[in-house]
């Protein structure tokens, strides 16, 4: 249920992504990439304030991923089920939502998730350069290693 859950966030975010990305992300990135945030409460404001502006697009964004991650739940169950599979949405959720932690609570590390959040709110670039330090571990490692991470 949780991976569900993940997947649809993960959908939800590319199409949003997709869906604004010549206003919203260029912006973005270069506040990401420059300071980051100052601290979590900041980062908070900023999706409330998109949010009330781009509510259109959000809700675009959610219509359009609910029946994906119903598709993808129902047709592709076994594909999902696979290690392989579970490796690459791992990297996946590592690149795109790494520095919130959501690829460890996705491998069910809740202690190193919640230690991902803690790391965010102090010092968001290390949490984002750890982040991709574990995709890359991730897309490097064996199945049989794999499998003892999760």
């Amino acid at each position: 249920m949780l991976q569900k859950i993940i997947l649809g966030i993960a959908i939800f975010l590319i199409v949003m992504l997709g869906l604004t990305f010549g206003e919203a992300i260029i912006r973005y990135l270069s506040s990401y990439l420059g300071f980051l945030f100052d601290d979590f409460v900041h980062l908070m404001r900023e999706v409330q304030h998109y949010l009330t502006v781009h509510w259109g697009k959000a809700l675009i964004a959610l219509l359009i991923t609910i029946p994906l991650v119903i598709w993808i739940s129902k047709n592709k169950k076994d594909e999902m089920s696979k290690p392989n599979s579970h490796r690459k949405i791992a990297i996946v959720l590592a690149i795109f939502l790494g520095w919130l932690g959501v690829h460890r609570f996705y491998l069910g590390q809740i202690g190193m998730g919640l230690l991902f959040l803690v790391l965010f709110a102090i010092w968001a670039p290390l949490a984002y350069f750890l982040a991709l330090i574990d995709a890359l571990r991730y897309a490097f490692m064996g199945d049989d290693e794999f499998k003892l991470v999760r």
